[in-house]
């Protein structure tokens, strides 16, 4: 890849997907309150939704989890816990079993919006195309494990550390990826894609999901039992 084209597609690129990501996300939330939620199909058709819903959330969290502790871990920490070879093997291990389980209920989820006639006729276009993307990046995720087996120095996922670490810290790293595998650059891609496109589609509702955990710092509620006197 050119060195201009891979600049921009990892070094600039991924600023403006999570800037979009952000201002959108917000502008939405302000000026479309009402549409802030996931649309669900349940009451079209329940079968197989319980199944593909269950199966794709809790594959998918773990996968997010897995992203954020691996990749934006300091490194001295990581090195004091285990070597570089086992970071990736472990990395490899959850990521790789997570990412089937996610993308087993995701292919349920698309057959089932896909195939049963009311479903399909009452979604729209973004809603079909978001699906496709997340089956696409689980896919590309799962592709890595046996590219990541082919060289167990962990010399290549360390490379990826750093790269996500210099995007959050803001320094310029686009090109530890030059000479990677494509598969690697393909999924860091389209994986700020997704960020990119998620204000504008029913993705947004995953906001809700994070602020939820404010309520498990919220101050208890207080509930006062009204006196004889004062329900008279």
């Amino acid at each position: 890849m050119p060195a201009p084209l891979n600049q921009f597609l990892f070094g600039i690129y991924p600023y403006i997907c999570l800037t979009v990501l952000l201002l959108g996300s917000l502008i939405r939330f302000d000026r479309e309150p009402y549409s802030w939620k996931s649309d669900s199909s349940q009451i079209l058709h329940k079968a197989e939704l319980r199944f593909g819903s269950n199966l794709f959330h809790y594959g998918v969290i773990v996968v997010v989890l897995g992203h954020f502790v691996g990749f934006l871990m300091p490194e001295p920490l990581v090195l004091w816990l285990m070597s570089p070879t086992q970071h990736q093997l472990l990395a490899m291990l959850v990521g790789g079993v997570a990412g089937i389980v996610a993308i087993i209920g995701l292919t349920v989820l698309i057959h089932r919006r896909l195939a049963y006639r009311r479903i399909r006729s009452n979604s729209r276009k973004w809603d079909i195309t978001i699906v496709i993307m997340l089956w696409l990046q689980l896919a590309l995720g799962i592709l890595t494990v046996p590219y990541s087996a082919q060289d167990m120095s962990g010399a290549h996922f360390e490379v990826l550390v750093h790269y996500v670490q210099g995007v959050v810290l803001f320094h310029n790293s686009a090109a530890l990826l030059q000479g990677m595998p494509w598969v690697y650059q393909l999924h860091i891609f389209l994986g700020f894609t997704i960020f990119l496109v998620s204000p504008f589609t029913r993705m947004v509702h995953i906001w809700s999901g994070v602020g939820s955990l404010a309520y498990l710092f919220r101050p208890y509620q207080l509930v006062r039992k009204r006196g004889r006197s004062e329900a008279r």
